[in-house]
């Protein structure tokens, strides 16, 4: 009795169905809803072609400028014009000496291991001073706050990799200048905290041949560039695909639904 009476009302249900036609309106929404989809689709598709394009124009223009001849570290009259784009990674020399006092220890992890960038000032013959980061010592080398790491003395010409200035700190780890804890490069506040005055807004990587010393180790600076854009491309394309061909198969399930319905209507005529 109960198999017959769900029947019953299912019969019913496709006869009301059937005799309800579909609405223009939904559709008309269906489609505009895929449209914009497969549009904005489309268009983070393009958009990450676009950054393809620029990451291999960046890491072909730091490619030259790591590898070409190094050009006279930058003074005051351009530093207010250095920026990532134009000036990171580029060979630099300068000629100058070390100045007194401690190295600043920044907290590195290389293919060494994991111990400090050992960072320390030095005053250039064109009289501006500038951060050099002479290179890694493990952290049984670095022994307290770096006094002890012995320098090149007098006139020296360094040549190494220009660096933007890394401010705040490391990923969840903020300096903390009072304590003599640095977890990055950040110009401004070793300076600040070294009372150095008229510094440049930048750092150098020391190269291998640069250090007259065993200690630390220059030329560990790391040049990668993450480069995902032609992946990301082609899911964005992959999505906007699916959605248009998902589309066409909900328009073709309605329209046909919609035949299907009209036609026992048409018999009973």
């Amino acid at each position: 009795m109960a198999s017959r009476l769900r029947n019953l009302a299912q019969e019913r249900a496709d006869e009301v169905e059937r005799r309800v036609p579909a609405s223009p309106v939904r559709l008309a929404v269906l489609g505009i809803v895929a449209g914009v989809t497969v549009a904005l689709l489309t268009a983070l598709g393009i958009w990450q072609v676009q950054r393809l394009g620029w990451k291999r124009d960046l890491i072909a223009r730091v490619d030259q400028r790591v590898h070409a001849a190094p050009v006279p570290a930058p003074g005051p009259a351009a530093w207010p014009h250095i920026n990532a784009a134009a000036d990171a990674y580029r060979r630099v020399l300068v000629r100058g000496q070390f100045l007194s006092g401690c190295d600043t220890l920044v907290r590195a992890v290389t293919e060494l291991g994991g111990g400090f960038w050992v960072l320390a000032p030095f005053r250039a013959a064109d009289g501006f001073t500038v951060l050099v980061n002479r290179g890694f010592v493990s952290s049984a080398e670095a022994r307290g706050e770096g006094c002890a790491i012995a320098r090149p003395s007098g006139d020296v010409t360094l040549t190494g990799l220009l660096r933007i200035t890394e401010p705040g700190g490391g990923f969840l780890r903020h300096n903390d200048p009072a304590a003599g804890r640095w977890y990055s490069r950040d110009v401004a506040a070793i300076a600040n905290a070294r009372g150095l005055i008229e510094v440049a807004p930048y750092f150098i990587d020391l190269d291998a041949s640069a250090n007259r010393v065993a200690k630390p180790v220059g030329g560990l600076t790391v040049i990668a560039f993450p480069n995902n854009h032609l992946v990301y491309a082609l899911t964005w394309f992959g999505l906007a695909i699916m959605a248009a061909g998902w589309s066409l198969h909900a328009l073709r399930l309605d329209l046909a639904q919609r035949r299907a319905r009209r036609r026992p209507e048409d018999c009973d005529t």
